[in-house]
């Protein structure tokens, strides 16, 4: 994973959107004990309590949990986009929501197009994160229709200036608009892709996974283990062995 690569984005923009590389090397946990569920504080639901992780993750749910699920996920890949749709329902209903499971989301952008994508879902309130999250994967196949339409307008990107570029590259593969229709107004996109520490900020925590050895989308962790398969059939059995059940 190259750092600059990302970030001097006018740049040949990678459109190989299928091609997230699957692992298939992991190790299942141990079964665990059944764990039971823990309410949440007086007024509020576990999915809708959301907050940034020290790894620079977002994470929904019981920050104690017993059972933590982490996805290393691309917002422009397939995969990642199956996994939440096969998934959200569940996830949110029967574990997350029961407090027994946490689950935390850390953008791996392996695509340039990933940089602006990460940026404008973190210029949404924290609450709103995931969310918007599921809104780019729910909405996968017009997103990528749209960025492979505009891909063409990129190709004199990289002579903007640094805090240009990437709100030129959201305007012309219809990210704005798309964010727009979802609460964050152009206005707020352009200000939060202006600042080109989120940019860098996105691109360091590609650079920092690549080294610490992710290299496909998704990659899940239970409790610190890689799941074999990167599916919601192969995730979830996981779970209940951990004591989600």
């Amino acid at each position: 994973m190259n750092t600059k690569a990302l970030l001097l984005t006018g740049l040949a923009l990678t459109l190989g959107l299928s091609a997230c590389k699957k692992s298939e090397d992991a190790t299942a946990p141990a079964d665990g004990a059944p764990v039971a569920a823990v309410a949440a504080p007086a007024g509020k639901s576990w999915t809708d309590i959301a907050a940034a992780t020290p790894e620079g993750g977002m994470r929904l749910g019981n920050p104690n949990a017993p059972i933590k699920l982490v996805e290393y996920g691309s917002l422009s890949c397939p995969h990642c986009a199956k996994f939440s749709q096969d998934s959200s329902k569940a996830l949110m209903e029967k574990y997350v929501g029961t407090g027994k499971v946490s689950y935390e989301f850390r953008s791996f952008a392996i695509h340039p197009q990933d940089v602006p994508l990460t940026v404008l879902v973190r210029c949404a309130p924290a609450e709103a994160f995931f969310p918007m999250v599921e809104q780019v994967y729910a909405n996968f196949d017009a997103l990528s229709a749209s960025t492979q339409k505009g891909a063409p307008a990129l190709n004199t990107v990289g002579s903007l200036p640094p805090d240009k570029r990437f709100i030129a590259i959201a305007d012309a593969l219809g990210f704005t608009d798309f964010f727009a229709a979802r609460g964050i107004s152009t206005d707020q996109a352009h200000a939060c892709l202006a600042d080109t520490k989120a940019a860098e900020r996105v691109a360091a925590e590609a650079q920092a996974a690549g080294d610490a050895g992710i290299d496909s989308t998704p990659t899940i962790l239970v409790n610190g283990t890689k799941v074999q398969g990167n599916t919601w059939a192969d995730v979830e059995p996981v779970l209940q062995r951990s004591g989600a059940r």
